[in-house]
């Protein structure tokens, strides 16, 4: 027991030396200049739809689109996009990215639904745990969808539903290259792809031709090169004929966008622990940041990789499925303050609700007071109006000042928040598109 004390405590302290950089102001200033450059146009917007409010900026997805698919047709000229719906299910913006050519990546049956309505030509869904009734709506809708496979029973279910409607249906399977941890709920070891291959070859209503492997939160590319050092072995072991079968690989996404990862002190490491035992609370102006490499890092990377590891073995299209990269700086969360208690206390009409999860407890990012613009950060408790004390915006404003009805903005909330609202006490924000404001 002492020695198990004794190893924590040497851990721990390792963690609290692990020093995460702080987030310089003048990042920070960049991006609220920016939004208080255009506060006329999302103070219109306020007053002719109320509030809170989510806004869509199509613009910033189109560009998104061009920078992620040009880096990664430079490296892998055979490729395609699939954005993840995941990261934000809104129709209309899973609609702008198939009108710009994307196609879907969707993890259940709602999410398919939703992909088909918007006319994506391509969708490949994947998910563990998919239900008869996904797998045949699926089926059904076999010349537009690929299924990727997550288990032994889903390839044998898949199938018999398959067979009961005489269809042939295209395939994938996921593979992991870890069996420990939580990480086991998804796809099969990448040791018993060999057995899976001769399986579905005694399928014939299921086409298996391709892998899918993927791998969040990424910061740099290195989980994925490994993955595909770790793929690349495994096709070199395969028989020819399962591995000339092989005409797509699905390298999944999690690709962070390039400004890194935005935490409060209680989002870092060494935070974390001294918030267990301490009750400090946080710096309201102390802000810290983990750093990403940009989307031509990692498309360079992989790109080495695959023509070094995968192309000697087999000659197959590359699939990516970026989500959070692309939508994550396309949509803000706009309210109005609707009480304040005192200087450093405010209440405003938009909830956590809207973006499901107490995230600014340990994310950062600034709220911007349009009504009373400026480039001061201000310390002030900027809380929604649930009934809960960890409906929480920020610990701190950018502004002259800050009052009852002031208009605020939350910039870059566009990657899994709108996707995980709920109906919490409070009703959720109407959308707005800024193009069709125009």
């Amino acid at each position: 027991m002492i020695k198990d004390v004794d190893n924590t405590l040497q851990k721990t302290a390792a963690c609290l030396r692990e020093i995460t950089p702080e987030l310089e102001v003048g990042e920070i200033r960049s991006l609220v200049k920016d939004f208080i450059g255009r506060k006329e146009q999302f103070l219109n917007i306020c007053r002719e739809h109320g509030s809170p409010l989510y806004i869509i900026e199509p613009e910033i997805l189109r560009e998104r689109v061009r920078q992620f698919t040009s880096a990664f047709r430079r490296e892998l000229p055979d490729i395609d996009f699939y954005y993840a719906v995941k990261s934000n299910n809104n129709p209309e913006i899973a609609r702008i990215l198939v009108n710009n050519g994307l196609g879907l990546d969707v993890s259940s049956g709602l999410e398919l639904v939703l992909a088909l309505d918007s006319g994506a030509d391509g969708v490949v869904f994947s998910g563990p745990g998919k239900t008869d009734e996904e797998l045949t709506l699926a089926v059904q809708n076999s010349d537009r969808v690929t299924v990727l496979m997550d288990s032994f029973g889903e390839l044998d279910r898949l199938q018999k539903i398959a067979k009961l409607h005489n269809k042939s249906v295209k395939a994938g399977v996921r593979i992991m290259t870890g069996t420990h941890g939580i990480w086991r709920k998804f796809g099969i070891p990448l040791s018993d792809l060999p057995r899976f291959m001769e399986l579905a070859e005694k399928s014939p209503h299921v086409n298996l031709t391709g892998l899918q492997s993927h791998v969040s939160w990424n910061l740099d590319p290195d989980r994925h090169i490994e993955i595909i050092k770790a793929v690349g072995a495994a096709l070199g072991d395969l028989p020819e004929k399962h591995r000339m079968g092989i005409k797509f690989l699905d390298i999944g996404g999690g690709f962070w966008p390039p400004q890194g990862e935005w935490l409060q002190e209680s989002g870092t490491v060494a935070g974390r622990i001294i918030h267990s035992v301490s009750e400090r609370l946080n710096p309201a102006l102390k802000h810290f940041k983990c750093p990403a490499v940009d989307i031509e890092q990692f498309a360079s990377a992989i790109g080495r990789a695959v023509r070094d590891c995968v192309f000697p073995h087999i000659s197959c299209r590359i699939c990516v499925e970026p989500g959070r990269w692309l939508c994550n700086d396309a949509m803000h969360i706009l309210m109005k303050v609707q009480d304040k208690k005192a200087d450093d206390l405010v209440i405003t009409d938009a909830g956590t609700n809207a973006i499901g999860w107490e995230r600014f407890e340990t994310d950062y990012f600034p709220v911007i007071n349009l009504s009373q613009p400026g480039l001061v950060e201000h310390e002030c408790m900027v809380m929604g109006s649930l009934c809960t004390p960890h409906d929480l915006w920020g610990y701190s404003y950018y502004g002259e000042g800050i009052g009852q009805d002031d208009v605020l903005i939350i910039p870059h909330q566009g990657a899994y928040t709108y996707s995980l609202r709920q109906e919490f006490i409070k009703p959720l924000p109407r959308v707005v598109c800024m193009e069709a404001c125009v």
